[in-house]
């Protein structure tokens, strides 16, 4: 299981899950202001990446908890995700995080 929050500059937060045979990320969280807050603190306190991207961020705000991300966000985030399992495996966060491909 691993969680993936973004975030964007106004105080919005989305909190997505992925496990390894799941048919595509849940949205898990999501907040304005003091629980955006939240979500960021408690991934950070548990050492989950946070991936600053408005756009993705506000596409994925419009989601319903635990509801799959739509397929048309499936390129962006696994895109985020391969990324972030590459940085991981090699232990370095020197690598500049992906330009995402977002639907229109």
């Amino acid at each position: 299981m691993s969680t993936l929050p973004g975030k964007d500059r106004q105080g919005l937060a989305v909190a997505l899950k992925y496990a390894p045979g799941d048919q595509a990320p849940r949205v898990v969280a999501k907040g304005r202001g003091l629980i955006a807050e939240e979500i960021i603190a408690r991934a950070r306190a548990h050492g989950v990446y946070v991936h600053e991207s408005p756009e993705l961020v506000t596409l994925l705000s419009q989601i319903d908890l635990d509801e799959r991300i739509p397929p048309a966000l499936y390129v962006a985030v696994a895109e985020l995700l391969a990324w972030l399992y590459r940085v991981e495996r090699q232990g370095s966060d020197e690598a500049a995080p992906p330009t995402l491909s977002l639907p229109p």
